[in-house]
């Protein structure tokens, strides 16, 4: 497109609206764009669209190339690994042309491999998946979700959450067909094929049932999308006569349901950030009454575990220190043990036996008990991965003042991200996965006896895809207090250091949230133009621990993004880069990042894409009525509280400190039905950025309209999304080419 045919940029009208807070004004002329229902704003998103569209219209071709690079290197009809539950192999897979998976099952003694009737359920062969192939019909396969089948007539969905009663016969799910992440509920009795007459309006994520089948327990969130009730339904009654299991009436409190490992507790966690409570209800008591086992006066945040062993309920905790007891504080935490019994009595006089003590250097992420074994998840120098110990010994241990002795499965590569936990409480294996910026998802089976490995699935890469022609590599830069902030540094190998190459940043930041390797397909369209992928890991994320996390949130924010813009000054200083070729993305609180970095130093890039971006986190927290605002004080602290705090959030929030500066190109994706991030605060932010900046540069605004806050539901729109970002940067980059193979 030349320049006399660009068309000119949507211009919203000004309706100055004023918020006032400790003694400060604040005129917003945009701020009447929240109005959703308004015709004159979704007039105005639409507008919005047909000047991206417009401005954006070249790079069509380039989008198209990298969606098919994306569609040529997936295998289209696929599946997952079956997991082993309860007699049944579970497993979803997907369809070339079909945008959603199906979830199938089928049962274990008739699923193909060894002959499952002669095999003894206790033996590794019992648990060795069936060789399902993809495209093959399977003997005996009972389809239990067709997400193709559920999405039809609607433009958008989502399975929200799944379950299975125990005795197989069962299945209950929730989707959302609008993208605001509000579900409905059914069952489905798998011996018809037909569902019961009762559906739930208005769930939210987290679903279970009880032992017998005749219970569902489900969470609904309030009026600003907060999940604040534990429900119950009788299979067979009327919703209405749902009881509440528990209510959590603190605003800034976010209330979750999940299963004990072995299946016999409902654990129901409350908590935030900083502090947090459980309790359990023993569904193997049909008169039980919800059990309170850590409190929140306590402030300590943790998680609990119970389990049977040696004739006891004991609770593995996973916690931050009893700073007034022995163990002290523990921010990066550590695994305790402690008998269900204790916890009836104050906090000071129970008695809690260490499994795992508190290392500065080590964060402690997760742990898990099968029948046989602990499972504890570790993160060592940004970098997450899997230790087991024999149940009996780990306990024993820990009772006689001894740490336990692990074992940690070697993976063979510096950046890496493996987890997993447990698949069934009594299998002699457990499920683990591993990725890496250059490797694959992989899924092993871990034997618990032996510490053998089996890999049962490398998701292929088609195309003749060679990890050998790419390059993962950790850097540090240099913020400006001296702090060294780690960087995953990800190229083509045949890249030269010549200070020549366009380059991309990342980054996240914020709620302790790592930004984990991981390898992705699209991806490789950026890394095949030449273009160096940077992950900046800073601070607000908990790639380093508790303290990275720390230094990060609140009243230290501000080094989330000055970390980001030492690690741009790496790349543009390090030889991989054009200090003039440089691009930034991030997306919600990662959108935050973009809107504030660009702020502060506009002239170091030379394109943006904001996705989701909480550009306009000062007003969004200051309305306790929105969604989740409530919640965000114990990221961000309480300006509506306390002055500093808005003071501070003030100082760097991005749409209150554009300024007459240089912008690079900037491209804000949002979602109309976005419950986390509303779409007004980019139409906002895209208003103010164009009045503001010097350099003549375009400024777009792409709103999807039917999707939510992760995009569009389906893979192929996904697919369409992810390789609209990708052509915006590598245009504005000058890497439309492919390098030479």
């Amino acid at each position: 497109m030349t320049e006399a045919t660009v068309p000119e940029a949507p211009v919203a009208k000004k309706v100055p609206s004023t918020r006032e807070h400790h003694g400060d004004a604040f005129v917003d002329p945009y701020e009447w764009l929240r109005q959703k229902d308004n015709p004159e704003v979704v007039a105005h998103l639409a507008a919005e669209n047909a000047y991206t569209d417009a401005v954006t219209a070249g790079q069509q071709p380039l989008r198209d190339a990298i969606f098919e690079e994306i569609k040529r290197r997936t295998q289209e009809t696929d599946l997952s690994v079956p997991a082993r539950k309860d007699g049944w192999w579970y497993y979803a897979r997907t369809v070339e042309g079909q945008q959603y998976p199906i979830y199938c099952r089928v049962r274990a003694d008739s699923a193909g491999g060894p002959a499952r009737g002669a095999v003894d359920e206790g033996t590794l062969d019992a648990w060795t998946p069936p060789a399902v192939v993809p495209g093959t019909a399977v003997p005996g396969e009972q389809v239990l979700l067709d997400g193709n089948a559920e999405a039809e007539g609607h433009p958008f969905f989502a399975l929200g959450g799944a379950a299975v009663s125990r005795d197989g016969t069962l299945y209950a799910y929730s989707v959302d067909t609008a993208g605001d992440e509000t579900f409905t509920l059914r069952v489905k009795d798998l011996r018809t094929g037909e569902h019961l007459p009762e559906v739930i309006e208005g769930v939210f994520y987290g679903l279970e049932f009880d032992p017998d089948g005749s219970r569902l327990f489900y969470m609904v969130a309030d009026d600003s999308w907060r999940p604040y009730q534990v429900r119950v339904h009788v299979l067979g009654t009327p919703p209405e006569q749902d009881t509440v299991l528990y209510q959590e009436d603190d605003v800034a409190q976010w209330t979750g349901i999940d299963l004990s490992s072995d299946r016999r507790w409902l654990l129901v966690g409350i908590g935030n950030s900083e502090y947090s409570e459980t309790r359990i209800l023993d569904l193997a008591d049909p008169d039980a009454a919800l059990r309170l086992v850590l409190g929140r006066e306590e402030r300590i945040l943790h998680s609990a575990e119970p389990f049977e062993h040696g004739g006891r309920t004991r609770l593995l905790l996973l916690h931050d220190g009893r700073p007034q007891g022995p163990e002290g504080s523990a921010p990066n935490s550590m695994l305790s043990l402690v008998d269900l019994s204790e916890t009836s009595k104050p906090l000071s006089e129970q008695r809690w036996s260490t499994l795992v003590p508190h290392d500065e250097q080590v964060k402690v992420e997760g742990a898990d008990v099968s029948a046989t074994h602990l499972i504890v998840t570790l993160r060592r120098d940004t970098v997450t991965t899997v230790r087991f110990a024999p149940l009996a010994d780990a306990v024993e241990a820990a009772d006689a003042g001894r740490t336990p002795s692990f074992v940690e499965p070697q993976f063979g590569e510096e950046l890496y991200t493996a987890g997993g936990g447990v698949t069934e409480h009594g299998a002699p294996v457990a499920r683990l996965s591993f990725t890496s910026y250059v490797t694959p998802p992989c899924v092993y089976d871990y034997v618990l006896a032996t510490g053998e490995l089996l890999l049962r699935k490398e998701t292929p890469v088609l195309g003749g895809y060679d990890p050998g022609q790419y390059v993962a590599e950790r850097a540090w830069a240099t913020a400006d207090d001296g702090t060294r902030v780690p960087l995953s540094v990800v190229r083509r190998a045949s890249v030269e250091r010549d200070g020549t190459n366009p380059a991309l940043v990342y980054g996240y930041g914020s709620y302790e949230v790592s930004m984990d390797p991981a390898f992705a397909i699209a991806r490789l369209s950026l890394l095949d133009r030449g273009i160096v992928f940077v992950v900046a890991h800073v601070r607000g994320g908990g790639e380093l621990g508790r303290h990275w996390y720390e230094d990060g949130k609140k009243l230290h924010k501000r080094n989330t993004f000055t970390d980001f813009v030492a690690a741009t000054d790496w790349v543009a200083s390090s030889g991989w880069a054009d200090p003039a070729r440089i691009a930034c993305m991030g997306g919600s609180a990662g959108g935050l990042l973009i809107g504030a970095v660009l702020n502060l130093a506009p002239e170091k890039y030379a394109a943006a894409v904001a996705q989701v971006p909480f550009v306009d986190a000062l007003t969004t927290i200051l309305d306790p009525e929105l969604p989740l605002s409530a919640l965000e004080w114990e990221e961000w602290g309480n300006p509506i509280e306390d002055a500093e705090v808005y003071a501070y959030m003030k100082s760097y929030t991005p749409y209150e400190n554009i300024r007459r500066a240089p912008y690079p190109k900037v491209a804000a994706v949002t979602s109309f039905n976005d419950t986390r991030v509303l779409y007004v605060e980019p139409a906002k932010w895209v208003q103010a950025l164009r009045a503001a900046t010097t350099s003549g540069q375009p400024i777009v605004l792409k709103t999807e309209m039917d999707a939510g806050h992760g995009g569009a539901s389906g893979r192929y729109e996904a697919w369409k999304e992810r390789a609209w970002d990708y052509a915006f940067i590598a245009d504005a980059l000058g890497a439309r080419e492919l390098l030479p193979r």
